[in-house]
């Protein structure tokens, strides 16, 4: 990982109906030391979101011009630090508007990796401490949260350049920004979305209801013993590119799940299940969990299990509507006992 740029500001509105306030840092060049460790953090918060959105920029550019500055940044137009002052300049202006109180730091990185170019805009939190000064009296003082990121956006800048580089693409399957937008952000939450100009969120359930049936399809095509194989496949490419903040590629997937037969499963998803043009997918990884566990909880009755386990050492009796279960785990075995035995005594 290699930071190019990294620039903070804080911005803080602790009166609505007055004008927010805000003090900018200097633009740093690969920063590094530090501030790498802290942007690696908050890109492990990133990824582990659950929840993310998926999108592209907004044509409303009078709205929303984000983009443009960041494209005349990426064309050498402007540099890094009058592209951040804007962007910075913008977010005191609508948190000026702000009904509600807000206090945080935004973040901008620009970082290279290996073969791609990304950029993050964050709002970092911060927790409060206290600590004893120097005369040994007690002071409160905030510190950065490295546990709490509930406003993010990373831009896959060479994804978008790809398309254009403009403001939304014309290709409606290319989505090039992933939103973090936690329940709670409220007011500041909404204004942060008009601040990065994003839109047209991609139907994460719909896809995900698609990955789900195109996998359960596939694994009834199998033999009989192979076709729990295929589900755990599945379900881990999908949690390792959840772990990655990655979406899942149809025919990354196709290779993962055959590799003496890499095609096969995206020649036959494309026949059975409506894929987008792009081959890419974005299911919700706690959903997908589905495809290797059974699980469900009401009536004071809380049940999960491998689906490896159904008709083996778990048993469904339809016309019963009963569940036996054998081979207890032994956690559960004992807490049975030393219920019974208090009972009884």
């Amino acid at each position: 990982m290699a930071i190019k740029y990294l620039r903070t500001a804080f911005a803080s509105q602790y009166q609505p109906g007055q004008p927010a306030r805000l003090r900018s840092g200097e633009a740093l060049e690969e920063p590094g030391g530090d501030y790498e460790a802290l942007h690696k953090q908050m890109k492990r918060l990133f990824n582990a979101k659950p929840g993310k959105k998926f999108g592209r920029f907004s044509d409303d550019i009078g709205e929303s011009p984000f983009s443009t500055w960041l494209k005349d940044y990426l064309e050498g137009k402007q540099g890094f630090a009058a592209m951040s002052s804007r962007l910075f300049d913008q977010w005191q202006e609508l948190l000026s508007g702000c009904q509600e109180e807000h206090h945080g730091h935004l973040m901008l990185v620009h970082e290279a990796l290996a073969d791609t170019e990304v950029a993050y805009l964050l709002v970092v939190e911060a927790d409060s401490a206290m600590r004893f000064d120097g005369n040994q009296a007690l002071d409160a003082t905030d510190i950065l949260s490295l546990s709490r990121l509930n406003l993010a956006l990373r831009i896959e800048l060479t994804d978008w350049q790809r398309n254009g580089g403009g403001g939304a693409s014309s290709d409606s399957d290319s989505n090039y920004l992933t939103l973090v937008h936690a329940r709670g952000t409220a007011e500041p939450g909404e204004l942060f979305i008009r601040l990065c100009g994003f839109t047209n969120q991609v139907d994460v359930e719909k896809e995900t209801l698609t990955f789900l049936d195109a996998v359960e399809a596939f694994a009834k095509t199998e033999q009989p013993g192979k076709a729990g194989e295929v589900r755990n496949r599945a379900y881990e490419f999908c949690k390792e590119q959840h772990a990655l903040g990655e979406p899942v590629a149809i025919e990354a997937l196709s290779g993962y799940l055959d590799q003496d037969q890499p095609e096969r499963f995206r020649e036959f998803a494309s026949k059975t299940a409506e894929l987008p043009a792009s081959g890419v997918l974005h299911p919700d990884h706690r959903k997908v969990k589905k495809l290797v566990r059974i699980g469900g909880s009401g009536g004071g009755m809380s049940v999960s299990f491998s689906s490896d386990l159904m008709n083996q050492a778990v048993y469904y009796d339809r016309d019963k509507d009963s569940l036996t279960i054998t081979r207890l785990p032994k956690v559960l075995r004992e807490q049975l006992q030393r219920y019974l035995d208090t009972r009884e005594e």
